[in-house]
């Protein structure tokens, strides 16, 4: 009896085992590093596709101004707008950009104590933004959960008319990772004109993990 009683134990632990789940959420280790080393950045380079072409940052390293916007824009609804821009003016910005054949990459960290707002991500689903002749449409899209930040994605369309009544058209993706004393967000800008094949939502958001997992160490 005795035998038999611990055989049935036996058997089931080995059944529990089985039915647990493999997908279990993971949690992270008490000796990760949340501290961010803006330096790090540069190692994200690596992480482009082959023939890219890496320079420096333009002189006004934003979001809004990736998208093609010049510095009098504005939103509607006005809130939106901080997602467009979580960079104080006088912020010291670090990053590199890259162009290719998929677009034009953007990779910033910046020293910033911006934080999200959970009810712009509520309230700004779809919005606007306008400066000139230049005028796009903002749309919330999913971002990837990283541990220690918030994120938000943004996916834009702008419109710019030239003379002659003719129009350019631009397309970028946006993810942003709120860091406490930094933001960090990565742009991918692409030409819906264009015969080669843009690297896509996925790719941007991609590279905002390994972003700030290099900013990490």
């Amino acid at each position: 009896m005795r035998l038999f009683a611990l055989l049935a134990a036996l058997s089931l632990c080995v059944a529990a085992c089985r039915e647990t789940p493999s997908s279990a959420p993971s949690t992270a280790t008490p000796g990760s590093s949340t501290q961010v080393n803006p330096a790090r950045i540069e190692r994200v380079r690596t992480e482009l596709p082959s023939g890219y072409e890496v320079a420096g940052l333009p002189s006004r390293a934003a979001p809004v101004a990736f998208w093609g916007l010049g510095p009098d824009w504005t939103a509607d609804p006005r809130r939106c707008g901080a997602l467009a821009d979580p960079v104080a003016a006088d912020a010291t910005t670090r990053g590199w950009s890259a162009s290719g054949a998929g677009g034009i990459v953007y990779a910033v960290v910046a020293a910033s104590a911006a934080t999200l707002d959970p009810a712009l991500t509520d309230e700004c689903g779809q919005w606007t933004v306008s400066a000139g002749r230049t005028s796009g449409s903002v749309t919330l899209v999913t971002a990837p959960a990283i541990d220690g930040a918030a994120t938000v994605g943004l996916s834009t369309t702008a419109t710019t008319a030239v003379e002659g009544g003719t129009e350019t058209h631009s397309h970028a993706d946006t993810f942003t990772a709120y860091l406490g004393d930094y933001v960090a967000f990565v742009t991918v800008v692409s030409d819906p004109g264009s015969p080669n094949p843009p690297l896509g939502q996925g790719f941007a958001a991609d590279l905002l993990v390994k972003t700030v997992s290099a900013l990490r160490g």
